[in-house]
């Protein structure tokens, strides 16, 4: 694990990063994007097995640079202050920045706010070559969502008991698939019996099943989309 400094055109500056993998030697890479808590141990945790199981550099931006929430209030008061133009130009600056170091190909995924971040990259960036959502829809960015702008193939996993109204549950993930079926986008789109965050092993709504299907599904859809294989 190396930390890494990325130009970016956020206000903020540079966007610090935690980087698994060697960049010089990778075909690939996959930027992971943390969840309404900030850049912690599990998403680094996340990103670290991410790599090891697929072989390719994974990269997490530190969208709250520094700042890292243990509590639901100071959570949700960082997601409110997030910019989200500011992020989407973090993101948007990372896969540049693994695209001049080598990497042909560059995937996104994230969950919860994370999610709902890879869809709102995925419509404002050309620079993602693959996207794999994980329970989070953009409907509170306060950004014009045109999903005829998808800029890449589409991969999405929500839990069929999720109760966040306005982020990720059936009323929400519902028109979106549908959004996507009448665009007739690329996409896959999966639901699971299970509740939010059920991929997130250090959290209550944790489905072993589903976790590990989702994961698997979406390493198949990343070793498709960005050409490379999983060591065995």
């Amino acid at each position: 694990m190396s930390r890494v400094e990325v130009p970016s055109e956020n206000k903020l500056g540079a966007c610090p990063t935690m980087v698994f993998g060697d960049v010089s030697t990778a075909a690939a890479a996959i930027i992971v994007m943390q969840e309404w808590w900030g850049m912690n141990q599990h998403i680094l945790d996340t990103a670290k097995h991410i790599s090891e199981k697929s072989g390719v550099v994974t990269l997490v931006p530190d969208i709250y640079r520094g700042k890292v929430a243990t509590d639901r209030e100071t959570a949700s008061h960082y997601s409110a202050d997030l910019d989200w133009r500011g992020a989407i130009a973090d993101v948007d600056a990372c896969a540049k920045y693994l695209k001049q170091q080598g990497c042909k190909k560059v995937g996104l995924t994230g969950f919860c706010q994370g999610g709902a971040m890879t869809i709102a990259v995925a419509l404002f960036c050309d620079t993602i070559d693959a996207a794999v959502p994980f329970y989070g829809i953009p409907n509170k960015s306060g950004l014009p969502l045109d999903y005829n702008n998808l800029q890449c193939p589409l991969q999405c996993h929500f839990g069929e008991e999720d109760t966040v109204v306005g982020v990720a549950s059936p009323e929400d993930y519902n028109p979106l698939r549908s959004k996507l079926t009448e665009l007739n986008k690329n996409f896959e789109f999966y639901t699971y019996k299970a509740g939010h965050a059920f991929a997130n092993s250090s959290g209550p709504n944790f489905n072993k099943e589903a976790y590990e299907l989702s994961f698997s599904r979406m390493f198949s859809f990343f070793e498709k989309h960005l050409e490379f294989k999983s060591p065995a």
